[in-house]
């Protein structure tokens, strides 16, 4: 048996590193077709590390730094031929493929790249650090209280650009030694000012529940995922009713690491194929889409996961519901939004009907809900976060730019000083 699973497992690894050579292959032709970049023009990079899998970490970061570009010029440093694909098929920045070090200094070499942004804690994103004099920025990919978002791997970064006072206050109580007024600025949602998409359904009388879970995770402390515990009962509960439209948008990582959620994310699929095929007034959606916008505007009610849809919710300031893990290990942190939110336990998800309807009319919950997007978030006005945004960049610039004068007349200094001695010495 030994024998036949090595023979299997080298069978896998020489079909993933074909195909990679195949992807690796095609992106190089793409690019090539593209033409070179122009030398010495982009003043930001993103570095992104990861393959297709990860894409939704970048999407959301498309149009802010579209917007950005017209004042900075930002390119995409892609490590993976999978990631640099999707990035070449969407409406992403310029990509740089650079999937070995050799790759990336050459192309660095040839760039006057001011600030690095970072949308993950790729390890992967140390390879990029060893590049001074350049602000290495993290950005991450949503706001939230899990436990990624106080990791010690902040300290790694010159300065983490972070959602608002929430965020300061989650880190302050965590990270031992790191100085928050100096290393995080503040720029609100900036992805909120530019949702996405548009309605796949005819708006009607019926009221809109979006169920956005997150994966199964990989580890006890991570099991947020509520696929397999509270979805199927909750979403087969609102198709009955002829009342109710679902969009079911989950993670895009869903069952890559537990078969049971794979297989739970398979039935609530079908059952909604099922529920439309019998209404075809019903327009229940299956969202696995790229855009990302639409849905948190439309819905009248959103249940999601702990993740960064909570808070990507919260900032639309209508009703919604978090899924309590079933997973007692599961570490949930309730010092902020999560200490007073609207819980659905494993039974409530029974009673979703009910439960929708309640939260609903509740106008405690919702004056409660008004306090925390100020406290997450800011200033929600449209325009405002993406204005905090461009200015966080132009102060990085500035600070580039007091740094590389200092450094400039650092040297000319020592080059006259080496002149004086010289002369002495001819002398």
């Amino acid at each position: 048996m030994g024998a036949v699973s090595d023979a299997k497992k080298a069978y896998r690894l020489l079909r993933h590193a074909l195909a990679s050579r195949s992807a690796v292959q095609r992106v190089r032709r793409r690019l090539s077709a593209l033409g070179p970049h122009p030398h010495d023009h982009y003043r930001i990079a993103v570095y992104f590390a990861d393959g297709a899998v990860n894409m939704y970490q970048m999407r959301q970061w498309y149009r802010p730094l579209a917007e950005l570009a017209e004042r900075w010029p930002v390119v995409v440093l892609s490590r993976q031929a999978t990631g640099a694909e999707k990035l070449l098929d969407e409406d992403a920045p310029p990509v740089a493929f650079v999937p070995t070090v050799r790759n990336l200094e050459k192309f660095i070499a040839k760039q006057d790249i001011r600030v690095v942004l970072y949308v993950n804690q790729n390890t992967r994103n140390f390879q990029m650090f060893r590049y001074g004099r350049r602000w290495h920025v993290f950005i991450n990919h949503g706001e939230s209280d899990k436990m990624y978002m106080t990791t010690n791997q902040y300290k790694a970064y010159d300065y983490a650009l972070v959602a608002g006072q929430a965020a300061r206050d989650r880190l302050s109580r965590t990270l031992w030694d790191y100085d928050i007024d100096k290393r995080t600025i503040e720029i609100g949602r900036p992805q909120a000012d530019h949702y996405s998409g548009a309605l796949p359904y005819t708006p009607d009388d019926r009221v809109v529940v979006l169920y956005a879970p997150t994966w199964e995770g990989d580890r006890p402390s991570a099991h947020y995922g509520s696929i397999a515990t509270h979805g199927e009962a909750l979403v087969t509960a609102l198709l009955a009713t002829g009342r109710h439209r679902v969009i079911y948008r989950p993670h895009p990582r869903s069952g890559v690491v537990n078969a049971e959620y794979g297989a739970a994310h398979k039935r609530i699929i079908a059952a909604i194929e099922a529920a439309n095929a019998t209404d075809r007034t019903a327009q229940h959606v299956y969202d696995d889409g790229a855009d990302l916008g639409w849905q948190l505007a439309a819905a009248d009610v959103a249940v999601v996961d702990i993740s960064a849809m909570v808070y990507d919710r919260l900032a639309v300031g209508k009703p919604l519901m978090i899924t309590r893990p079933a997973d007692e290990r599961a570490s949930v942190d309730t010092n902020g939004y999560l200490s007073d939110c609207e819980w659905l336990t494993v039974d409530g998800a029974r009673d979703i009907v009910a439960e929708v309807e309640r939260v609903r009319a509740d106008e405690a919950a919702i004056a409660r809900l008004r306090m925390w997007v100020q406290h997450y978030f800011g200033d929600t006005t449209p325009g405002v976060a993406t204005a905090k945004f461009h200015a966080a960049i132009e102060r990085l610039m500035g600070e580039w730019d007091a740094w590389h004068a200092h450094e400039i007349g650092a040297v000319r200094v020592d080059e006259d000083d080496d002149d004086e001695e010289g002369v002495g010495e001819d002398d």
